[in-house]
């Protein structure tokens, strides 16, 4: 039997994980949800800067993140895309935002050369980060570019790498290369999975699933999960799927 090929694992793998988020129901409703256990974080709490993606189609929503985020007077920064990597922007309002590439949201090509609009991976305290699939060793299956992993592996290593990801999205075990960043925390709509980094790192760079723990989630009332699920002014939504 010839040994499985990585490429086309993933390739199966991102296929899988990329059907069961598009049949995903209530995805406002759960998106609150991960959110109101992330703010919850202490690393949350602490943080000064933090990077989030801007959402796009059927990823978990962040648009009333930011919202969020913005009301607790943390700097706000998006990745956008040029070329074969990330940049960072210091996002001061929604309105910063313009449909891009594919109707994504990013920022306006005008503010993007203000020199105090840029930012700096080392400054990150807390990255909240995309993707299609994830295991519960932190592994990570993004979309293929490796934009992320890029990004990821010049972050500080007391800064906190948190996915965010519907249930749906979590498998037994995602392949991962040398070249790819596994992640710190897994929040999710039932829980948060908070794996050991220094139990990760003293093994080699290989999780142990005996370091990973489980947070008891918040329980969300369902008048708290309806407010913050509430869209926001002024946000395109993009129609369809990759």
């Amino acid at each position: 039997m010839k040994p499985s090929d990585p490429l086309q694992e993933k390739h199966h793998l991102r296929a899988a994980a990329h059907l069961r988020r598009l049949h995903q129901q209530n995805g406002d409703l759960l998106s609150a949800c991960i959110f109101e256990r992330l703010v919850h974080l202490p690393q949350y709490t602490s943080a000064q800067t933090v990077l989030c993606y801007v959402s796009f189609r059927s990823e978990v929503s962040t648009h009333a993140f930011f919202a969020r985020m913005l009301a607790d007077c943390k700097r706000v920064v998006v990745p956008y895309c040029v070329a074969q990597h990330l940049e960072l922007f210091c996002l001061h309002s929604l309105n910063d935002l313009a449909p891009g590439t594919l109707g994504i949201l990013e920022p306006k090509l005008e503010l993007r050369e203000q020199n105090h609009r840029r930012a700096k991976v080392d400054e990150l305290d807390l990255l909240v980060i995309p993707g299609l699939a994830f295991d519960r060793q932190g592994g990570r299956l993004g979309y293929g570019k490796g934009y992320f992993d890029r990004l990821l592996s010049g972050a500080r290593a007391d800064a906190l790498l948190a996915a965010v990801a519907f249930e749906c999205q979590l498998f037994d075990s995602v392949p991962m290369r040398t070249y790819d960043v596994r992640v710190d925390a897994v929040i999710t709509e039932t829980g948060i999975l908070q794996i050991d980094r220094h139990a990760r790192e003293a093994s080699g760079n290989r999780f142990d699933i005996v370091s990973a723990r489980e947070i008891e989630h918040r329980c969300l009332a369902p008048d708290d999960a309806k407010t913050l699920a509430k869209p926001i002014d002024g946000i395109l939504h993009g129609v369809g799927d990759f």
